[in-house]
């Protein structure tokens, strides 16, 4: 599988960035139907959604450098932090830049943060399931040996197509929480479904992978999982007593 879609001036332009930006393009269309629906204010929305990308895209980069194993060779080599055409990024740390400048945004303009981020919850699990298509394209993030029939023949082997996996399952997160949306009980709650759900699928899905980061002998994909379970169950119990009791 070539992961190059077509040259220009000597210029490789890669499978993987037409996705993810025909996901970002995607999930910015889903999410400003939803803000008109809502009557919120487009154009602060679309000010948002400026500032998140490169949030993202940089706490994706971080993320993945803090722990790729290889951080002391990163200190002596800075300018290849910036070289993700030789290392990778993480949808982890994505989420955490994307939500921590978010937060902030919302928390200056005087915006329920929550209200949005419900807004916002589909239209990112779309986008990583569109994404996990770069990944089949560059023949990366997939799993151990397999003698199951979907198996796919990847570096020398066959193996569990583990980005498919993440693909199919976001894809039914994503479905789940458009019907949702018609029946939440509290502002927050459909992110908060979001984390949770997507959590689930990615602590099995990582079980499979032979190429998680690590944190000494544990995944940190796992242990972030868990925890948002743990925390993301707490507060749907919570959201879900409070709406109850008014």
């Amino acid at each position: 599988m070539d992961p190059v879609a077509f040259t220009i001036a000597g210029i490789e332009i890669r499978w993987y960035g037409i996705i993810i930006s025909l996901a970002i393009f995607l999930g910015l269309h889903l999410s400003l139907r939803e803000i008109r629906r809502l009557g919120e204010d487009e154009d602060k929305f679309i000010s948002l959604f400026l500032y998140v990308i490169p949030a993202a895209i940089v706490g994706a980069r971080l993320y993945y450098v803090a722990f790729s194993g290889m951080l002391d060779w990163y200190m002596r080599h800075p300018l290849e932090l910036i070289n993700t055409r030789r290392g990778g990024m993480a949808i982890h740390g994505a989420l955490i830049g994307g939500f921590l400048v978010g937060w902030l945004f919302t928390r200056r303009h005087n915006i329920n943060f929550r209200k949005w981020a419900d807004v916002v919850a589909p239209s990112v699990i779309l986008g990583q399931a569109i994404g996990r298509w770069g990944n089949y394209f560059n023949q990366e993030a997939y799993g151990r040996e397999t003698n199951l029939p979907w198996a796919m023949y990847i570096d020398g082997a066959y193996r569990h197509p583990t980005f498919l996996y993440e693909f199919l399952w976001n894809l039914l997160v994503f479905a789940w929480l458009l019907q949702r949306r018609k029946r939440k009980k509290f502002e927050g709650e459909l992110v908060l479904w979001y984390l949770l759900l997507y959590s689930v699928g990615r602590f099995f899905i990582e079980g499979l992978r032979t190429d998680s980061l690590m944190l000494g002998p544990i995944r940190v994909a796992q242990l972030l999982s868990l925890s948002l379970i743990a925390v993301c169950s707490y507060l749907l119990w919570r959201g879900n007593k409070q709406s109850q009791s008014i």
